[in-house]
């Protein structure tokens, strides 16, 4: 029946029987629902007005007619009209929790933005002064989610969920709703301070809750609410029953010190003990790992190369990496031990010299991440004619614009969040089922789950190349290097094959780059200024290197030291200072720098320096990359790990040998060198400038066929042994 007959039909009715009240509530949801809200209302209060002492009632009677009519919009699926009718039920009874509830997720649905500020303040207020009934809490629940899912970072959501969460009552059913969004909105969304207010909101419930302690650690120190982030670590160290578990506590601890900065021996004396602990673990303690456990034991070596350029490090990474495996075989079978046997009888078909070799790219990272802008020349310039690529993605990233360039440069795209909801398992198997005949991890240790579907062996080849060092377990057949990122005896601690390309093991064609957006000016430097730039994470500030850096600026008149990079900055602050009383440096010769709106503009920004200040033990790898391409001279310091001869071999393939150090005291003698002779550091600008035409770091096609000639001989390899 149209909207229009039904008026007709409830004003026929009323002359009829003018009486009955129950006709004038039916009649006003019909102007309602015909976009006549003020006859509606004119209807409504035509009756109100002569209720009297019985007014409540009338009231009551009028709500539930529009709380049955919205019921009935929604179940027909007519949103907008259950929205109308819900909001009007709600004028009508404003104490009402379960029609605010209802309102609120129409609102949601209908996507009525405007009003959702100050519907949450509403709903707030209500559960503050008021008990729902268990016949409420369903719908709570199921709102909760969907404001989490949909308008997590609508005003007023943390102090909701402040109040929303005493009215469940049970807690684990409540973990189990905000722990997840929490995650997927830290992770996948970067909404930090969102995760912060809602796991916030959850542990003044269960204050004591392991599980999320360690999530909110992590989600405050993303956050850069550093000192938060170090002490609920240490709480969540505090109450870890299990060596594992205190390992992984450990974890979080260190990885609060060291992205904070500034705290180093805090740091140097808790990686002692992390080290002690890692040492001790043996096949016995990891055999009955809860399938967590084994994910966060994957990554807790992870910070060892940051303190100390060894080898030792890459023993230890191996032990821990290979018990992980072990313990992933125990339950991830039947993947392991080999399940690549029958693609034996392919081998021996006609076809497979013209066969398409199908490669799969593992990662979290194909997005806005400095793997992200170094990979994307490789995919960008494969040769679609001898290779099938396929991505595999282990997060989803809906509003990164590079994620979405990645998604569409493959042939096929797969995501384990969309696709799989996180079953590993299951994304191994369609990792199988795919055929890839060579899976390239671009994570290493630095992704749990990407450890664990490697482990899993879902593809008779695989190799990890460009995001980090190795990750030290046998089903992994290759880490993919160069001459120079790893010295010459180094296949002695590697479980992997180290496959050398034969210049570079990256290359791109170049990096975006903005309009500058800082001037020396700007830092109140004196016109004959030398500068010197050091910009990395807080992570890779060892004491040890600051001081030589503070020592090169000791040694070079009117040099002043510009600090960039995240960390605390009280701490990171504190810590050069210290080093420069030490050292005898004034503080007026240090500058500390913000961060920049975009990658482009820091890369512009980077023109600032006249020569950039490497880190060491653990070199810059994107960092250092950008500072070749503007043509800036960079002092580095070369060790035994991948970690610290990143700049070594991108120097080398860019044709530059000066600033490259053997020593802490080439370091200076380096870094003075360059500070004092303007000519030199014009020469090395120069001959950067000319790299771009020649050099192999700045060849992305030509490295992009070395590449695939190296996959093609795993490949043969493969073959060959197997026919």
């Amino acid at each position: 029946m149209q909207k229009t007959s039904l008026i007709d039909t409830y004003e026929q009715a009323i002359e009829q029987s003018p009486d009955n009240r129950d006709l004038y509530w039916k009649l006003g949801v019909a102007y309602l629902l015909d976009a006549r809200e003020e006859d509606a209302q004119m209807t409504w209060m035509s009756v109100l007005s002569e209720a009297g002492d019985e007014s409540e009632i009338w009231t009551e009677e009028l709500f539930l007619t529009l709380w049955n009519q919205a019921l009935d919009c929604e179940r027909q699926g007519d949103l907008e009209s259950a929205y109308l009718t819900y909001f009007y039920a709600c004028e009508i009874n404003q104490t009402s929790i379960l029609s605010l509830l209802k309102l609120l997720q129409s609102i949601i649905f209908c996507e009525k933005v405007e009003q959702l500020e100050g519907l949450i303040l509403r709903l707030t207020e209500i559960l503050e002064s008021t008990n729902i009934s268990p016949n409420n809490e369903t719908i709570l629940l199921e709102v909760l989610s969907l404001v989490l899912d949909k308008i997590h970072a609508c005003p007023g959501v943390g102090r909701l969920f402040k109040v929303a969460v005493f009215h469940v009552e049970d807690p684990l059913t409540l973990m189990q709703l905000i722990l997840p969004h929490a995650v997927r909105i830290s992770h996948n969304l970067r909404g930090y301070s969102v995760a912060v207010k809602i796991s916030e909101a959850y542990l003044l419930r269960d204050p004591d809750n392991y599980e999320f302690l360690g999530h909110l650690a992590g989600f405050y120190q993303n956050a850069r609410s550093y000192q938060k982030g170090i002490i609920t670590a240490k709480r969540h160290l505090e109450l870890a029953p299990s060596l594992v578990d205190k390992i992984f506590s450990s974890h979080l601890v260190l990885r609060g010190l060291l992205s904070a900065g500034g705290r180093w021996e805090e740091a140097v004396q808790a990686v002692q003990i992390h080290i002690q602990m890692l040492s001790s673990l043996d096949l016995e303690q990891t055999k009955n790992l809860l399938y967590v456990q084994t994910l966060r034991l994957f990554t807790s070596s992870y910070y060892l190369p940051y303190f100390k350029d060894s080898f030792e490090n890459r023993r230890l990474i191996n032990h821990v990496t290979q018990l992980c495996q072990e313990s992933v075989r125990s339950y991830a079978l039947p993947f392991y031990p080999d399940r690549h046997s029958e693609k034996k009888s392919i081998l021996n078909n006609d076809r497979l010299p013209s066969r398409k070799i199908r490669v799969g790219y593992l990662s979290y990272c194909m997005c806005q991440h400095s793997v992200g802008w170094l990979a994307r020349w490789l995919i960008q310039h494969h040769d679609r004619d001898r290779f099938e690529l396929y991505g595999y993605f282990t997060n989803h990233r809906p509003y990164d614009s590079l994620y979405q360039l990645y998604v569409q440069s493959f042939d096929h795209s797969t995501c384990l969040e969309t696709e799989f909801g996180q079953d590993t398992r299951a994304f191994a198997q369609k990792i199988y089922d795919d055929g890839i005949d060579i899976l390239i991890d671009l994570d290493s240790i630095t992704l749990d789950v990407s450890c664990e579907i490697l482990a899993m062996k879902p593809a008779p080849i695989q190799a990890t190349w460009l995001g980090w060092d190795a990750i030290g377990m046998d089903a992994i057949d290759y880490f993919i290097a160069d001459p120079y990122v790893l010295p010459d005896h180094a296949q002695d601690y590697y479980t992997e094959k180290i496959w050398r390309l034969p210049e570079t093991y990256l290359a791109v064609d170049g990096f975006e780059v903005a309009v500058p957006t800082l001037k020396r000016s700007d830092l109140n430097l004196p016109e004959h200024a030398v500068t010197f730039l050091t910009a990395q994470r807080g992570y890779k500030r060892h004491r040890d290197t600051a001081i030589l850096q503070m020592k090169i600026i000791a040694g070079v008149p009117d040099a002043y030291l510009l600090i960039k990079g995240f960390a605390d900055d009280q701490a990171i602050q504190n810590f050069f200072y210290e080093i420069a009383d030490e050292v005898g440096v004034s503080r007026d010769r240090l500058r500390f720098l913000g961060g920049d709106p975009s990658e482009a503009v820091h890369r512009a920004n980077l023109r600032i320096a006249d020569v950039v200040l490497d880190t060491y033990p653990y070199n810059g790898a994107t960092t250092t990359m950008e500072t070749l391409w503007m043509e800036v001279p960079i002092v580095t310091r070369v060790g035994e790990q991948f970690a610290a001869r990143n700049s070594y071999t991108m120097m080398m393939n860019a044709g530059i040998t000066e600033g490259i150090a053997w020593s802490a005291e080439e370091y200076v003698e380096w870094g003075i060198k360059l500070g004092t002779d303007a000519k030199l550091r014009q020469d090395v600008s120069w001959r950067l400038r000319e790299s771009k035409k020649t050099s192999p770091l700045w060849d992305g096609k030509k490295f992009t066929r070395q590449m695939e000639d190296a996959y093609q001989q795993m490949w043969q390899t493969y073959v060959d042994s197997n026919s």
